[in-house]
């Protein structure tokens, strides 16, 4: 297995100036293919990539359901995805390839209208319910599993949340929308979608990639330390989707469908 980081050396300036050796996060591409066709090219922090390929297509609405995939190969910088015989496959998504950056899940796309897809989930009003106080609670138990953060303090987390704060997963990435992809990779490969009663926590802002991500495998609550974007918050109030923003220091805000947190 790939190293998730490395160590290079550093100069470090202050009072007493000092050369040492400092821990950061690895960033390396890899190719996405789904039989012999490449679909994309994301970079990522290397480990769990049959995850994040897996994830990255479903959450694509490339794939829809575990039996799509008959078998998974990884290499050193690439994941083939085997799909099923007589998959129908949507043409346009497939000839959508792409090359998105670390930081950026959607770059390269014609417009947002090409990622909207239809969400297999649909959000159940009102459900599931959780406290206030259970929602402040989140982002110190996700930072508590951060492992590669603790190292480098480069990484993004997204962390799954069960409505009494249990932490069923987490996933570290350079990449915050691959960090989402890795999660619910695993959720589909495990049959474990959709995840109604499910509610993921980011490390950072919420921007519309990540609220879609969600959609696709039927979150219904997303909180986050930072802030949503205009789209985020649009989006989540079309699908039914919960976002609160600025979780930290014991309060938040609500942008969308308010009624799934108590007080």
């Amino acid at each position: 297995m790939k190293s998730t980081v490395i160590t290079v050396p550093v100069r470090r300036m202050g009072p007493a100036t000092r050369d040492e050796q400092d821990w950061v996060a690895v960033e390396e591409p890899l190719e996405i293919k789904l039989g012999r066709r490449t679909v994309a090219i994301t970079m990522r922090t290397p480990g769990n990539d049959d995850e994040l390929g897996v994830g990255f297509l479903f959450t694509e609405g490339i794939l829809s359901q575990r039996d799509d995939v008959t078998g998974l190969h990884t290499s050193e910088n690439g994941v083939t995805v085997k799909p099923r015989r007589g998959l129908a496959l949507d043409a346009a998504r497939l000839r959508r390839n792409f090359y998105t950056t670390s930081s950026c899940g959607v770059c390269g796309k014609a417009s947002v209208d090409a990622v909207r897809v239809t969400c297999p989930f649909p959000a159940r009003k009102g459900s599931p319910i959780v406290s206030a106080t259970l929602i402040q609670q989140l982002p110190t138990l996700l930072r508590k599993a951060q492992r590669g953060f603790d190292r480098t303090g480069g990484q993004h987390a997204a962390g799954l949340f069960d409505t009494q704060g249990t932490l069923i997963a987490t996933r570290e990435d350079v990449g915050r929308h691959n960090a989402v992809d890795k999660l619910v990779g695993r959720a589909f490969l495990d049959g474990a979608l959709p995840l109604r009663d499910a509610i993921l926590v980011l490390s950072g802002r919420v921007s519309f990639e990540l609220v879609q991500k969600a959609a696709m495998a039927g979150i219904p609550i997303v909180a986050a330390i930072g802030a949503p974007s205009s789209l985020a918050i649009e989006t989540a109030r079309r699908l039914g989707i919960t976002i609160a923003g600025f979780v930290r220091d014991g309060k938040f805000n609500v942008y969308s469908s308010p009624e799934r947190i108590t007080a």
